[in-house]
């Protein structure tokens, strides 16, 4: 089989049913999930909500990781260590440094737009159906909302970023219950790997994936408890993003912008189950198993993309000269500031408060951090082993018994530097 096709399955023959549509939208459809199941470790992907929940068994990364198997079939070979980078990101054939020309970040976008104008590009040009996607919710603008999305016009209302669980998954169901043959989905890693691990029998004639990183989620309830420490009156924030300067940019309904150095962040007011066991335990911030993956880490105030395959060159191309793009750049070293991370995860993981840095010498810190720290590609390396020596840390702690299946080879590759190795109970 060819890499990242889908199997020649026979679909059911669809039954049309009439879909709700998004206020203002309406070529963008808001089918109604079915009954979460109870899950231990999970993400509410949408598999679990669908006809057939019990697929959460080989579909679900917490459940059944299968990366090199998955990577081989989507991509025609695993990530190879020895292969530039990929041992931090995964199968790739290039990455660039890259931003949408015009830009659509005073429309919404969260960068400059590259994911949905992707999204617009390939209904457009008539190569997809209908994309899978999320929207904000009517009734909160930071609340997830899966779409399926028919026109490019549509893509405008999944400008953004949101904050919670979104049961992307669940609209594979109404998608082909519609009729539609080739399908695009903009998802996180935790829904790519599920998407993946059942792409040969969903029955599509062709699925674009389309990645954004994913490390640190939690629910839309929690993230407005974080906005409500960064800002008297939260309900003003229209737009959040952790930058690759070490800064988090804040944009408010009355235009006001406010950047606050990572440093100042209050995260050590946050309550020690913010952030669930799932992502301090995910493995793919990068999102490996996507076609492409857009993101900020090694784009130094740019966007980021990984194209990993011939669909993910595809992508890209739709672009053509929108598309202004360069080399990704490096520099500074990671190995003190992950060090320092991973002295205060053990904290964390034993129970202990978070050290926090002396009032003194933040705005020191804060001013250093920017010109000093890693930069670029280093960055990305940095929050990949951050990420790595986090899951090894929490999971030891809270599920043991889980370590041999859900730590893969790779991952205690890149905590190897920082005095982690696997116990004889916990190789893979």
């Amino acid at each position: 089989m060819t890499p990242g096709m889908t199997s020649a399955v026979t679909a059911p023959s669809p039954r049309r049913i009439e879909l709700p549509i998004l206020a203002g939208y309406p070529s963008v459809k808001v089918p109604e999930p079915g009954p979460a199941r109870s899950r231990d470790l999970c993400t509410d992907c949408g598999i679990s909500r669908s006809s057939e929940p019990e697929r959460c068994g080989k579909a679900c990364q917490f459940i059944n990781p299968r990366y090199d198997e998955l990577e081989t079939r989507v991509h025609g070979r695993p990530r190879d260590r020895t292969v530039g980078d990929e041992g931090f990101f995964g199968p790739y054939r290039r990455m660039v440094r890259a931003s949408l020309v015009p830009s659509r970040a005073d429309q919404g976008a969260q960068w400059t737009g590259i994911t949905t104008r992707i999204g617009e590009r390939l209904l457009e040009t008539g190569a997809v159906d209908a994309v899978l996607a999320v929207a904000p919710h009517p009734d909160d603008r930071w609340r997830p909302m899966p779409v399926l999305v028919t026109e490019p016009e549509g893509m405008a209302a999944c400008r953004g970023m949101r904050m919670g669980y979104a049961p992307l998954l669940s609209l594979l169901e109404p998608a082909r219950e519609q009729g539609f043959r080739r399908i695009a989905v903009i998802g996180i890693p935790c829904q790519v790997h599920a998407l993946r691990a059942l792409e040969d029998e969903l029955g599509f004639d062709r699925i674009y994936v389309i990645g954004t990183p994913c490390s640190d989620n939690t629910t839309t309830e929690n993230f407005h408890e974080f906005l409500a420490l960064l800002d008297d009156a939260p309900e003003t924030i229209e737009y959040l993003e952790f930058r690759a300067d070490y800064h988090v940019e804040l944009r408010f309904t009355g235009g006001e912008v406010r950047e606050i150095p990572f440093l100042k962040l209050p995260i050590s007011q946050l309550p020690g189950d913010f952030f669930p066991l799932t992502c301090r335990t995910c493995v793919d911030y990068t999102n490996a198993l996507a076609d492409l993956t857009v993101g900020y880490m090694g784009g130094e105030g740019a966007q980021w993309l990984v194209i990993r395959n011939e669909r993910g060159e595809e992508l890209v191309k739709l672009l053509g000269a929108e598309l202004d793009s360069s080399e990704p750049g490096s520099s500074g070293k990671r190995h003190g500031p992950v060090k320092g991370f991973l002295g205060n995860v053990e904290r964390a993981a034993g129970g202990l408060p978070l050290r926090r840095t002396p009032s003194w010498l933040r705005p020191v810190m804060a001013y250093l951090m920017p010109r000093v720290g890693p930069k670029g590609l280093e960055f990305a390396r940095a929050r990949v082993e951050m990420k790595a020596v986090e899951t090894v840390l929490h999971l030891r702690r809270e599920r043991p018994r889980r370590m041999r299946r859900m730590v893969p080879a790779h991952v205690w590759k890149l905590v190897e530097p920082y005095g982690l190795t696997p116990e004889p109970s916990e190789i893979p």
